[in-house]
């Protein structure tokens, strides 16, 4: 029978350093098993991942968090979606939200039946068919039913946070439970000299830390993974060329909104993420095309509120590391790759690196078989979430700078060529296995971007789409008539104080 591991080391803290170590302490509650997390105050963390997709809330609740507590820990905001400003041409926007769009007619797609009326000159949009994209105009949030009425009504929501004061607030929790937080840079790393397994790593003090599983959050270093252990990296800036981002923090010059705000820009886009102390702020480019002081100065001029912080410049390459679980080491956060945060995945990307080792979870032989399928399903998930961002650029219409212009003409991944076509032909939404974003979010993106299917699955006489238009006439009025119903999204963050 293959021993337990009795003792964990994670290098690194931040937001994925203190996740993993929250998490851990609650799967391993009620074993005999040592978390040591080790850090130094000296070493800051990037810190920029403050927008979130709906999954965080699960994490939350795992670990028996409750909304209120962690809305007050970390001064967070509601957030229904995405806006995406002048992405597809300059002074167009469209709206990316967790939600589907209307309800089945007859056991078949909305879309589809919405898109036989739009061929034949019906001009309701498809966003008036989403209760939260309409709040997200609105301005207005309230928590979705937990039995909803109907599926009008039916939509999921994330957060904004600061990743400072989450990484604050889970240091705490996990501290509660029995980690141990030990103070200190990483001098060097020993690795056993018959397997090759890390053996430990040695502080500047002098300090020797030794573990059986070894866990690395020290960003984009990746002191663990590719300092010792030369795991390699997959590149993928050829089909996401930003490799720069300059972030600075704000006032809030206004109430903070329920949704993250993408506009694209000259080289790349720039985000505002409204928290209830303050906004961040970034600007994602590629530096072959622009400067970094043009950069920071774009940022500056675009920026709303008063500057809090001097803006920082952050260097990336856009990828994955070819294993995030080499011999006795699991990599997570910045360690395990970076993709941009265009679609505010860098927390979730953490959070399903927890779950894949957890639901891997090896005994002291490391079982080469769990290793391997775990690693699979991570660079599946990194390679799917990569084909729904470069979608973002290829799609786009924009001739107005050449950064655009080479996106558009770039060629893509087979697999994402695959989708586009076949939802260019009748509507067939595919979805991969590891997918984030499911059917609604691409259905989202295919109609921001004009991209409408050549014919329909569905074929109706006149009279049937005068009954179907009158039918979509109430679902849009129903909708409509509930967004009034949601206070405002200021107001509902103070009946959470």
């Amino acid at each position: 029978m293959a021993k337990p591991i009795e003792k964990i080391v994670i290098v690194g803290g931040g937001t994925a350093g203190w996740m993993a170590a929250s998490a851990l302490s609650q799967y391993l509650k009620d074993k005999p098993v040592s978390v040591q997390l080790v850090e130094s105050d000296v070493i800051g963390t990037v810190g920029v991942g403050e927008a979130t997709v709906p999954g965080i809330k699960y994490f939350n609740r795992q670990l028996g968090i409750g909304e209120r507590d962690f809305i007050n820990a970390t001064q967070a905001t509601f957030k229904l979606g995405i806006e995406f400003k002048d992405w597809y041409t300059k002074g167009s926007s469209f709206f990316h939200p967790f939600a589907d769009y209307g309800m089945p007619i007859n056991g078949q797609s909305f879309y589809q039946h919405w898109l036989q009326l739009h061929k034949n000159g019906y001009e309701g949009a498809l966003e008036s068919f989403c209760l939260s994209t309409q709040m997200a105009l609105e301005n207005r949030f309230s928590l979705p039913d937990a039995e909803p009425a109907s599926p009008l009504t039916r939509y999921n929501y994330a957060y904004h946070f600061d990743a400072f004061l989450y990484a604050k607030f889970l240091r705490e929790y996990a501290e509660a439970r029995g980690v141990q937080r030990i103070e200190g840079m990483i001098s060097s790393v020993t690795l056993d000299e018959h397997s090759g397994f890390v053996k430990d790593v040695v502080l500047a003090s002098g300090q020797v830390v030794a573990g059986e599983l070894f866990i690395d959050c020290s960003g984009f270093k990746a002191l663990l993974i590719e300092g010792a252990l030369r795991t390699g990296y997959e590149d993928w800036s050829h089909w996401l060329p930003c490799n720069s981002a300059v972030a600075m923090q704000t006032e809030n010059a206004e109430a903070p909104v329920p949704y993250t705000c993408s506009t694209a820009r000259e080289a790349g886009w720039q985000w505002k993420i409204p928290l209830q102390h303050r906004a961040g702020n970034g600007y994602v480019y590629c530096d072959k095309y622009i400067s970094d002081q043009e950069a920071i100065d774009t940022l500056r001029k675009h920026a709303s509120g008063r500057a809090l912080t001097e803006p920082r410049v952050i260097k990336f390459t856009t990828g994955v590391r070819k294993q995030f679980w080499n011999k006795n080491c699991v990599a997570l956060g910045l360690a395990s790759g970076f993709l941009e945060p265009l679609e505010s995945t860098s927390i979730s990307l953490i959070q399903t690196g927890i779950d894949k080792l957890l639901n891997h979870f090896p005994d002291a032989d490391f079982s080469p078989e769990l290793r391997d399928e775990a690693n699979r399903l991570n660079l599946l998930e990194y390679a799917r979430l990569r084909d729904f961002l470069i979608l973002h650029y290829k799609a786009n219409k924009r001739g107005d700078t050449q950064f655009w212009l080479d996106v558009q003409s770039m060629d893509i991944p087979e697999m994402l060529a695959e989708k586009i076509k076949r939802f260019r032909a009748d509507g067939t939404l595919i979805t991969y296995d590891q997918e984030t974003f499911q059917d609604a979010s691409w259905l989202s993106m295919y109609n921001g971007f004009k991209i409408i299917p050549n014919q329909t699955s569905i074929s109706l006489s006149g009279t049937e789409r005068d009954s179907l238009a009158r039918m979509l006439e109430k679902m849009k009025s129903a909708i409509a008539g509930g967004v009034g119903y949601a206070p405002l999204h200021h107001e509902f963050l103070k009946s959470m104080a």
